[in-house]
């Protein structure tokens, strides 16, 4: 039940959970592994390092990985969960490499109730996630007068200021023109145990008549996307990771990451909707008018971290004259940092009702 991969003691996770009667799932399309009873449900997929249980994410020290035809992942933590939601204790016997339950009989007569699970899209909206699209040596899209990183960052500012005001505990990934890393803005949005990440950024497109023509606000959740377009503007938006970070990475994903992905983030997909839709409500009838239908899917790889619901939001076409303008001044920037307040105000409100509607049907 037990084995050490490059220096680190894993588990059999499957065995061990049916050893305690948990039921097992494992999806070898999906590379999606799960266990569940009625104090816990767990989940694994296949080269990533985490473990989601009860409704929260844990690091693992490895990612979950397929030995031997057994899945194997992190002993140390998953032994943790396991400890904590069951109300045991457990003793890995590295030589026999088996597991021992050293639960004392005491605590086996009189076990604490595990802490109770909270449905998917229950959890209080309190800190939200602002994301200033890019920074630093990365300016973003540029339009005639001004750069993509200087307009995100004058309505993140001032949407943090309304949304502070409203009660809501807010930060920001950057608050000044710094570079950050793509993949380490939804890591700090998980350290700050975010209940919402937001993601701005301004559109673009080339050509003189095109950007005439052009305009309007979009905005993003992660999912497979639907039409060229958006796969275009997800390309152009992780460009930054091969024109600044590594040479060697992807700005797409692929089907197989896909089902990884969407195995890891079902969750919080619904929630992305939920507030996807108050921000249409809040942009309808606005100086800058609707891109389609306003909303779309695509592989922003700065959404693909953060454990959370989560929206890309592209403000409008900084490559359109009018869209650029009104982006620039005082009163727009101050004008979609409302709007965006109000969405998450109302989304506030919305994960509330549903909340309330749970307790009474119980």
């Amino acid at each position: 039940m037990l084995a050490k991969y490059d220096g680190t003691w894993m588990i059999d996770i499957k065995s061990f959970a049916e050893s305690e009667g948990l039921q097992t799932n494992w999806q070898p399309v999906e590379k999606h592994f799960t266990a569940k009873n009625e104090k816990l449900e767990c989940s694994f997929v296949l080269g990533f390092p985490y473990i989601f249980a009860n409704g929260k994410a844990t690091t693992l020290d490895q990612p979950t990985r397929l030995e031997d035809g057994k899945i194997w992942t992190s002993a140390e933590a998953t032994l943790s969960i396991f400890e904590v939601a069951l109300a045991k204790k457990y003793a890995p016997d590295t030589l026999k490499k088996t597991i021992k339950d050293v639960t004392p009989k005491e605590a086996q007569i009189n076990r604490p109730a595990p802490p109770k699970k909270e449905p998917a899209g229950t959890r209080e909206v309190q800190t939200i996630i602002i994301d200033p699209g890019h920074g630093g040596k990365d300016p973003g899209a540029s339009g005639k007068v001004s750069q993509e990183k200087e307009i995100v960052l004058a309505v993140a500012k001032k949407l943090k200021k309304e949304l502070s005001e409203e009660g809501f505990n807010v930060k920001l990934t950057r608050d000044k023109d710094v570079f950050i890393e793509l993949s380490e803005r939804p890591n700090l949005a998980n350290q700050w145990d975010g209940d919402l990440f937001i993601s701005l950024h301004c559109n673009a497109v080339d050509g003189v008549e095109r950007q005439k023509r052009t305009e309007g606000y979009r905005f993003y959740v992660l999912r497979d996307p639907e039409n060229e377009e958006d796969k275009a503007i997800a390309r152009r938006e992780n460009k930054v990771i091969t024109l600044y970070g590594d040479k060697d990475s992807k700005d797409e994903i692929s089907p197989l990451e896909w089902f990884k992905i969407e195995a890891r983030l079902e969750k919080y997909k619904q929630n992305s909707y939920k507030f996807t839709e108050q921000l249409l409500i809040h942009f309808d009838n606005g100086k800058i008018k609707k891109l389609g239908s306003g909303a779309g899917g695509a592989g922003f790889m700065v959404l693909v971290g953060a454990f959370m619901p989560a929206v890309l939001v592209e403000l409008g076409f900084i490559s359109n004259p009018e869209d650029e303008k009104y982006m620039n001044t005082e009163k727009g920037q101050e004008d979609l940092a409302a709007r965006i307040s109000q969405s998450v105000q109302d989304y506030k409100k919305a994960v509330e009702e549903y909340r309330k509607t749970l307790q009474h049907e119980k």
